[in-house]
């Protein structure tokens, strides 16, 4: 066995990082609990006043003005640099009332793909009106941030729902002079790209209006039958008379302009969304610049910002299982799942076909090559649909002929090897001294080497129990896929690094 010197990996540490353009893909639409993988798919300026903005839903419904629709342009980027980008800060105004402290319960919405998953808790933080705070990591484009407004006796006053752009965005949400009898919320916001905290030169303003009535949340097409002036903020644009939307909120089937059935505490939410503030979880008091990590608060809270069908924790999985934090980090994302016996089975083997589905739910990758009809494969199959678009995006190929098999078990070395071909990584380095750390590193056939040292240059390969044994040729386990996996994902900065002995490099 070869001795690794401290040396080696403060060398291996200065590796930069590259990136390619790698997003989470959805959840497949139909499921197969036997094999254990998740298939989940306005100013008021008196009395008469605000009763017409208490009104504008019914004048709103019948006059239905003609939403502008807008869109951000952006250059296009890897993903990595985007996941270190994207974020948000958000301050909380009230230009004209008496509130001086609210509390603002945060939660994300994250995209994959098509689809969103399950909305997360992210915090509960004690605002002082005026303050802004900082949220980075564990964001890309296209996520949706809710949040719930408080006053400090934990009464209800508004509601507002955004989309991060592909760049910082800044955010600010402005109260009425009375939230507490009217929850009608402004949201204006942009691109921050320089992070000053205003909205850049050039870019789109969103700007547009939320209210609350009888527990269900409208998104208000315009402003136009209420003076608006009470929610205007030194700074920040003139309310637009027609409401300014991402397209996303506007069409498609995730649209929420004119929609009538927005629950604000729908029965599958999460408890802790549901209840109290400062019930389940302690309050935060945000402080002058204070910056909060997203992805650290996503582990944080992972047993509780769950609604209670999804599992992430499971019996055979104890407290310090080495891919304890892998795994339930995966089975939060709605990757892979347990067994219905509430066991996740960490040391049986992985299939081809499992494996497509969960390289499917991933990953979003364009697609490089036709399709092709596996002989093996019928179109009543399970994994029919993961199988044909991973292939298609080039991560897993034929066996022999038109065959796939299916159920036959992976190698280490096939995962990584399928991981590589996704993320397209090149080795910045010399191969032969990055594989060094590997005492069986000979064993490597030569078409496979380059593509290993790039995968333990950023972080990927995972080795359990010895960390300098690859053992490329042995079967692939539920845990150690879990964890090639995650740190797969973790590599693009789209989840949290997780700090383990077994992670090459890391020590």
């Amino acid at each position: 066995m070869k001795y690794i010197t401290q040396s080696y990996f403060a060398y291996l540490s200065k590796f930069v990082l590259a990136a390619t353009s790698v997003a989470i893909f959805s959840p497949i639409a139909s499921a197969y609990a036997a094999v254990g993988f998740s298939t989940t798919v306005a100013q008021i300026t008196d009395n008469s006043t605000e009763q017409q903005l208490l009104a504008h839903n019914e004048v709103e419904t019948r006059s239905r003005p003609t939403i502008q629709r807008q869109t951000v342009t952006t250059v296009s980027r890897n993903v990595s640099v985007k996941a270190k980008k994207t974020g948000f800060s958000l301050a909380i105004w009230q230009p004209s009332g008496n509130f001086s402290e609210v509390i603002a319960r945060i939660s994300v919405k994250s995209k994959r793909g098509n689809d969103y998953l399950k909305e997360r808790f992210l915090g509960d933080y004690k605002y002082k009106i005026k303050q802004k705070a900082k949220f980075a990591k564990g964001l890309k484009a296209s996520d949706r941030i809710v949040v719930r407004l408080y006053d400090v006796q934990n009464r209800f006053i508004g509601y507002s729902e955004f989309e991060c752009l592909s760049a910082n965005t800044t955010v600010n949400l402005i109260l009425s002079a009375k939230p507490t009898q009217y929850q009608v919320v402004r949201t204006v916001y942009g691109v921050d790209a320089d992070q000053n905290g205003t909205i850049d030169t050039g870019t789109t303003t969103y700007d547009y209006f939320t209210q609350v009535r009888n527990q269900r949340v409208i998104f208000l097409s315009s402003s136009q039958t209420f003076q608006g002036s009470q929610f205007q903020v030194e700074g920040l644009s003139k309310i637009a008379a027609t409401s300014i939307y991402p397209l996303s909120f506007t069409q498609g089937e995730f649209a929420v302009v004119r929609q009538s059935f927005i629950s604000i505490f729908s029965s599958d939410l999460a408890e802790v969304l549901q209840a109290t503030p400062g019930s389940l979880v302690q309050v935060i008091e945000v402080s002058n610049n204070s910056s909060y990590d997203i992805s650290q608060m996503l582990m944080n809270y992972r047993q509780v910002s769950m609604s209670r069908p999804l599992q992430v924790g499971f019996s055979d999985i104890s407290t310090n299982y080495w891919a304890k934090d892998f795994i339930a980090k995966l089975a939060a994302m709605e990757i892979l799942e347990g067994f219905p016996d509430g066991t996740f089975r960490p040391d049986a083997p992985v299939t081809r076909a499992q494996f497509a589905v969960m390289l499917r739910k991933a990953f979003a990758k364009g697609k490089i090559r036709q399709g092709i009809a596996f002989k093996d494969v019928p179109t009543q199959s399970w994994a029919y649909n993961a199988i044909s678009e991973v292939y298609q995006m080039g991560f897993l190929n034929a066996v022999v002929g038109k065959d796939f098999n299916p159920t036959q078990s992976l190698s280490r070395l096939e995962v990584l090897v399928a991981l590589a071909r996704v993320l397209n990584y090149k080795v910045s380095g010399s191969t032969d001294t990055i594989l060094s750390v590997y005492s069986d590193e000979t064993t490597i056939a030569r078409e496979h080497r380059s593509l290993i040292a790039a995968l333990t240059e950023r972080g990927i390969v995972v080795n359990y129990p010895n960390m300098m044994l690859l053992n490329a040729g042995r079967v692939a386990t539920r845990s150690e896929v879990s964890a090639l996996l995650y740190q797969a994902l973790s590599s693009t900065g789209q989840v949290a690094n997780i700090s383990s002995q077994y992670v090459v490099g890391q020590q």
